[in-house]
């Protein structure tokens, strides 16, 4: 098993965020996490991946906003709950976040350098994995000297995955790649994030489109109210009418 997720909650102050999650995603899936706006998702991934921690002290030495969280996180067998992100990120579980995120001032070229940090610069992995990240999207590699915050909010996207690409994951947590994406472009974005996976590498997707992320999936958890209300296959939950009025919107 490459991720195991047991008996996770995440509290800030009083307010339960996540209470008992458990799930599992095993090495080349492509796994959904699914549900409404505010269920818990991008603070389940934040918390997997290390970004989830108490914040700050104030000047008087008091805890503001205090976050407590329970349960543990394995990752390729070994524990990393108590790990800091960027730890994490070396063992190679990487997080694209939401909104894409991009360094605006800097070029397409610059920015996927930025997330190559791991590696040599211009060494021969370097230029190799450049070159993978060119044929996924050749987009990319017209506008590699295009400074990214001119980039419309698709090809951000794009270049926002391919960041995360650069540092070589085992497993990808993708949050919420479509927003504010017209369908055409959605569609095209998740035929890639297919050919990501089909590539080897193991993905977590986050999304709020859940046709789309049901047509790529192997397996699906549903998340609502910061509590897992189902998994299963994706022609399994489609098929329970009341998962699909209650939880799905379809």
């Amino acid at each position: 098993m490459l991720l195991t997720v047991n008996n996770l909650s995440v509290s800030y102050d009083t307010a339960n965020v996540l209470s008992d999650i458990n799930i599992k995603v095993e090495d080349n899936e492509l796994v959904g996490l699914v549900g409404p706006n505010g269920a818990g998702k991008s603070t389940l991934l934040r918390a997997i991946t290390g970004l989830v921690k108490w914040e700050k002290d104030n000047k008087k030495g008091q805890r503001q906003g205090r976050i407590k969280m329970g349960g543990t996180v394995e990752f390729m067998g070994e524990r990393i709950d108590h790990l800091p992100a960027h730890e994490i990120v070396r063992k190679g579980l990487v997080h694209c976040p939401e909104r894409r995120r991009p360094f605006a001032e800097m070029t397409v070229y610059e920015n996927l350098l930025a997330g190559a940090y791991l590696l040599k610069k211009n060494g021969t992995e370097f230029n190799r994995l450049l070159e993978e990240i060119y044929h996924l999207f050749p987009v990319l590699k017209e506008r590699a000297k295009q400074i990214s915050g001119t980039l419309s909010g698709g090809e951000q996207q794009m270049l926002a995955i391919a960041r995360a690409l650069m540092l070589k994951p085992k497993l990808l947590c993708i949050d919420e790649p479509s927003i504010g994406l017209a369908p055409i472009v959605k569609s095209d974005l998740f035929e890639r994030i297919s050919a990501i996976a089909r590539s080897g590498i193991t993905i977590l997707l986050v999304e709020q489109d859940v046709a789309l992320t049901f047509t790529l999936a192997s397996r699906n958890y549903i998340l609502s109210h910061g509590r897992l209300v189902n998994e299963g296959s994706s022609q399994d939950l489609l098929e329970d009418e009341g998962i699909r009025s209650s939880y799905l919107g379809l």
